[in-house]
């Protein structure tokens, strides 16, 4: 009764102080702004090649695949899940294929969950390139791909982003298709009503539970600010209990980008970051529910003024956000409470994992980390087919019809899509 009580005031008091506080961008009712001179689109792959278009959404399925097929043995993707209008949620996950059972920590970015927030998108997608065309060559990211599992998901609102058809980012707007911001539709642990969940919010849950993130961003726009939680409150009323650590790493990430352009990270705060309460109070963010609920640091990255960048501009802007999106990374291995050595529950991670490639595929897929039999499920749990496999470990999908599909083996799952 007391706890309940103090929540009560303590949410009182938060409502009060909002009033107070700067309004931002991403706030409710969202603030619209003029469009850009110049969102220009690639319809080819080769298009993407100087990272000055928007890719159109069978572009940016082709690009994720396309690095899965030239990098086999150092990245997949991962389908998160599929969004209302049954676009897919893709994450990039970058880990190299190798014998030994080293303790690597799983990092995440995401990106546009507000789907007109596009600046975001291009830049990660840049990242994983880069990451990827650099191992082997690059001792940075040869080392924190080596120590590291990174995961990327460039596009988290995809019905959002296309909202006026696959082929532009024009007509893209914050909410997904069901009209619901996605960023106020997380369980909000400080308080006991919910909202029914979104379907893209539900994939995404599911995929924090099924891998264990320590560190992770999720990419804004709209202002040029790093925010820490909490968004629930203000940092005089909760302080997150990591603070002190949040301040370091913004500060670090701010300055760096200053190295290259000293007029970034200026527009809302000075410092270049905030606590998100003290920016404004919000609730149902991804931000604070991640905190809460999964152990794993996330903060709330505002990369760019504009929301919808114009593509011409985009080229500057990784210039002088890359080193700190990498350097983000490495914050991983000097987190508050890492592990002096790798946990002594180690087999779980030691044990191969199911996975599929290419997933989405369109006639077979090549399974491995089983052996013996595998079953193959529809949406509704119908067993739809079962295969002992062999060294080959390939499934024919061409009889299927397009949609998402379950795998199962050996008390392991993996989600299939079928183009």
């Amino acid at each position: 009764m007391k706890r309940t009580l103090l929540i009560f005031v303590v949410l009182l008091a938060a409502t009060a102080a909002t009033a107070q506080l700067k309004p931002r961008p991403d706030a409710f009712p969202p603030v619209d702004e003029p469009e850009p001179k110049a969102l220009t689109m690639a319809t080819t792959v080769e298009q993407m090649a100087s990272w000055n278009r928007y890719p159109t959404y069978s572009v940016y399925l082709e690009m994720m695949q396309g690095w899965a097929n030239e990098f086999p043995n150092l990245c997949h993707v991962d389908t998160i899940g599929y969004s209302v209008n049954g676009r897919l949620i893709l994450s990039m996950y970058i880990e190299p294929q190798t014998d030994d059972d080293l303790y690597r920590p799983e990092f995440f970015y995401s990106s546009t969950i507000h789907g007109d927030e596009i600046t975001g998108y291009v830049m990660m997608l840049r990242l994983i390139d880069t990451l990827l065309h650099g191992y082997g060559s690059n001792p940075q990211y040869t080392s924190l791909i080596n120590r590291t599992r990174i995961s990327i998901n460039p596009l988290a609102n995809p019905d959002g982003t296309y909202y006026g058809g696959d082929n532009s980012v024009q007509n893209s707007r914050r909410y997904n298709a069901n009209g619901v911001d996605l960023n106020r539709n997380y369980p909000n642990p400080f308080a006991s009503t919910k909202e029914a969940l979104q379907q893209e919010n539900a994939a995404m849950i599911s995929y924090f539970e099924r891998h264990n993130f320590r560190l992770s961003a999720n990419l804004h726009g709209g202002a040029e600010v790093m925010n820490y939680p909490w968004d629930s409150y203000t940092s005089a009323q909760l302080p997150h209990p990591e603070s002190a650590w949040w301040i370091d790493v913004c500060r670090r990430f701010v300055d760096t980008s200053r190295t290259y352009n000293s007029n970034h990270f200026n527009d809302t705060y000075s410092c270049g970051y905030t606590a998100g309460g003290d920016w404004y109070v919000i609730t149902g963010g991804r931000q604070d529910y991640v905190n809460y609920y999964h152990n794993c640091l996330e903060l709330t990255m505002e990369i760019s003024t504009t929301k919808k960048l114009s593509t011409n501009q985009l080229p500057s802007y990784w210039g002088f956000l890359q080193h700190s999106f990498v350097n983000y990374i490495e914050e991983i291995h000097a987190m508050p409470g890492n592990p002096p050595e790798p946990p002594v529950a180690i087999e779980l991670a030691a044990t191969p994992s199911l996975t599929i490639f290419p997933n989405p595929a369109s006639d077979h897929i090549v399974v491995s980390g089983v052996t013996g039999p595998i079953e193959l499920y529809d949406a509704t749990g119908r067993l739809l087919h079962t295969q002992t496999i062999n060294e080959s470990g390939i499934v024919d999908l061409r009889s299927l019809p397009a949609g998402i599909y379950l795998l199962r083996s050996g008390g392991k799952t993996a989600t299939v899509v079928k183009q």
